[in-house]
Parts: structure tokens; C-alpha cells; sequence
């Protein structure tokens, strides 16, 4: 492929996670940024129903205007959990490596058991279908951290797509749709700044070839300047060869 030429058989798939009333000036920032760099409406938003039990979608009129908005533009609505945080103990040692080294005590559906995995996937489900007016087709747990139940659950209500780090697959069947590791971007410390640019950075070259590139963002990401450089970066370098898409395409919708 000639350089510069865009290949209409690879995809970059784009996520903004962490979406609540809480950080809707960032949002809208965000938002601003990536129709700026060439995406519009092409990307994916991931919605949390009530953050950290704070910011309840049903009680901000205001922001559920502009979910509706933007989905209305053609971006693509995910349930992200449903707290946003984790209230479970951990007995397995690799469990308890995860929720305290992956995420900041936020893998909400790391240790649930099934009926409550249910019970949030549902009441999630519904709430941001009666906000948007369309049907929710996925759902990306927060940190990306999945447990069995959570996996069980995922099957029996019928999504069509989930991810985690690694691959975007089907709960319904367990068919793979994607497999690369997702590009993302921490802002908590210096070495996790220092770790996300170097990644970022190797990941351009070292996923040229696969068929589907992810790149997901959040909020906090737009409080540090050298990240912001580098998701620009990042996304046109992506967006000069790749067709952006979204989620629901890679499952077949």
C-alpha cells in the first residue's frame, strides 16, 4: 500500500470512555477534538448509568439532551458498567493483582456474581436505550475486567459485542470479531504518562498490520498536554491510512 493511502479493508475503532455527567465539560472538549481530527460522529461512546453512585444519568436532563444529540450524529452508544466501581473482595491472588494494579479500585464487574452482573447489565441496558431511542448492542466493562459471572451474564442477555484488552468478541457465540491489543493512554502518575506515550508511539508502527486497530480515551487523558499531543498523533497517523468504524460494524450490525 502506497504511503498515505488510505485501506478501506483496515479499521481504527475509537472509544471515549467514562461517560457520565461528571466530566461533561471534558466531553464536550473531547467531542470538539475528534470531529477536528477526522472522525465526526465515527467513534464510540462508553456511558456509565451512575458513576461512582454520584451522577445518576436520570437526574441530569441536560446531559441525557446531548447523549441523544450525538447518537442522533451517528455515534455509537456502549453500557460502561454501571457504578464504575469496584465494591467486591478479591479471594484469588490474580484477581486481587488485577483490581489493585489494572484499574484504581474501578473493575465493578471484576467480582460480581451473576444475578447482580444481571441486574446492573439490565437496569443499564434499558436506561440508556430509553435515553438514546436505540438499542444498546454492547457493553466494555470499566478497566476492561470481566469475571466469570460477568461473562455468563454478558451470554444470556443477548449482547452482541463486548472487549476487553486484548480482542473485541461476541458474548452471544464467543466468536472472536477483533484481536489487538488496545492503544490507551493513563494519566494518574508520571510513569503511567511516560508508559502511554511510549506505547502509543510503538503501537503505530507495531499494529500496522492488523486488520482492526482500538484506541480509547478518557476524560482525564485531556488534563495532560503531552497525551493530547500524542492521541493527535496517534489518530491521524491512524486516520491516514485506516477507515474509521465502530463496534457494531465489527459484529455485523
Amino acid at each position: 500500500m502506497t504511503a498515505g493511502k488510505r485501506d478501506f479493508g483496515k479499521r481504527i475503532v475509537v472509544s471515549l470512555h467514562d461517560v457520565t455527567p461528571r466530566h461533561f465539560e471534558r466531553l464536550l472538549r473531547i467531542d470538539r477534538f475528534l470531529e477536528n481530527v477526522g472522525l465526526g460522529g465515527c467513534y464510540s461512546m462508553l456511558v456509565v448509568p451512575n458513576f461512582w453512585y454520584r451522577w445518576p444519568l436520570r437526574e441530569h436532563r441536560d446531559f441525557q439532551a446531548w447523549l441523544r444529540a450525538r447518537s442522533d450524529a451517528g455515534v455509537e452508544m456502549v453500557l460502561h458498567g454501571y457504578h464504575h466501581v469496584d465494591e467486591t473482595s478479591h479471594p484469588a491472588a490474580a484477581t486481587r493483582w488485577k483490581a489493585r494494579v489494572l484499574t484504581a479500585g474501578e473493575g465493578e464487574f471484576l467480582g460480581l456474581g451473576e444475578p447482580e452482573a444481571i441486574r446492573r447489565l439490565v437496569l443499564g441496558r434499558e436506561l440508556l436505550e430509553s435515553i438514546v431511542g436505540r438499542p444498546v448492542l454492547g457493553f466494555v466493562a470499566p478497566a476492561w475486567l470481566y469475571g466469570h459471572a460477568a461473562l455468563r451474564a454478558l451470554g444470556q442477555l443477548g449482547f452482541r459485542f463486548a472487549e476487553d484488552h486484548w480482542r473485541v468478541w461476541c458474548p452471544r457465540t464467543g466468536a472472536t470479531l477483533a484481536r489487538s491489543p488496545v492503544v490507551s493512554y493513563a494519566s494518574r502518575s508520571s510513569a503511567r504518562i511516560a508508559g502511554s506515550l511510549a506505547w502509543s508511539r510503538v503501537a503505530r508502527a507495531a499494529l500496522a498490520p492488523a486488520r482492526v486497530v482500538r484506541l480509547a480515551v478518557h476524560p482525564h487523558d485531556f488534563d495532560e498536554s503531552r497525551l493530547v499531543g500524542e492521541i493527535d498523533r496517534a489518530l491521524r497517523r491512524f486516520l491516514a491510512v485506516r477507515r474509521p468504524s465502530l463496534y457494531r460494524e465489527l459484529a455485523g450490525q
